[in-house]
């Protein structure tokens, strides 16, 4: 459903966001077709790769299930595939459990509780190595981010997003939350990035 119109727009207008959900589900063609989503693994990679082409700067969250019934091994290595080839600035994941009245819900072959979790490790430890990578590319930079508050973990510290969606914490004055304003990426935190303030304007 994502047009060349859509990508066109994004492309055209500075004031979007440089962050696009994309949302994945699994890697397997083959599991797709059993979730009746309208795509392949295939289509979903022409995709990211024809968003990317036309908008250099752009970076993908997407939403992954792990252990969706009949998840075979291969499928779920073509999962950690798409993964390692988008490189998704964020993944949402979740282990498959069963909701009463859903098609999946009455699968045969569900995959047992042992091997989701396995699974699920593993796909975390292959995307917390690529957060750990991708923060590197915001070190040094100045960025422009949108104050949005005082951060929850810190009273004396305020809060901002990138405009691909990465939290700064830095030390400033309260004037500007709600304002743009310039830091520089002084350390990656996993989670989130710390930041000193540039301008207030």
């Amino acid at each position: 459903d994502f047009t060349d119109e859509v990508i066109q727009a994004i492309h055209d207008c500075p004031k979007v966001s440089r962050i696009l959900h994309l949302p994945l589900q699994s890697g397997s063609s083959r599991v797709l077709k059993l979730m009746n989503r309208k795509y392949t693994k295939e289509q979903y990679l022409q995709l990211a790769k024809k968003i990317q082409t036309s908008i250099p700067d752009i970076v993908f969250s997407t939403d992954i299930i792990v252990g969706f019934p009949n998840e075979t091994e291969e499928d779920f290595e073509d999962t950690l595939d798409v993964v390692k080839r988008v490189n998704f600035e964020q993944v949402f994941m979740f282990l498959y459990s069963k909701r009463v009245g859903t098609p999946a819900a009455e699968m045969e072959n569900q995959v047992p509780e042992q091997v989701k979790h396995e699974r699920f490790n593993r796909l975390k430890k292959l995307v917390e190595e690529q957060m750990a990578q991708n923060n590197q590319k915001y070190l040094h930079t100045k960025q422009r981010i949108l104050v949005e508050g005082i951060s929850k973990n810190n009273p004396n510290m305020l809060t901002g997003r990138t405009k691909t969606n990465k939290v700064v914490v830095f030390e400033g004055d309260k004037d500007c939350i709600g304002k743009m304003i310039t830091v520089e990426i002084v350390s990656e935190h996993m989670w989130y990035l710390k930041g000193e303030m540039v301008t207030c304007q």
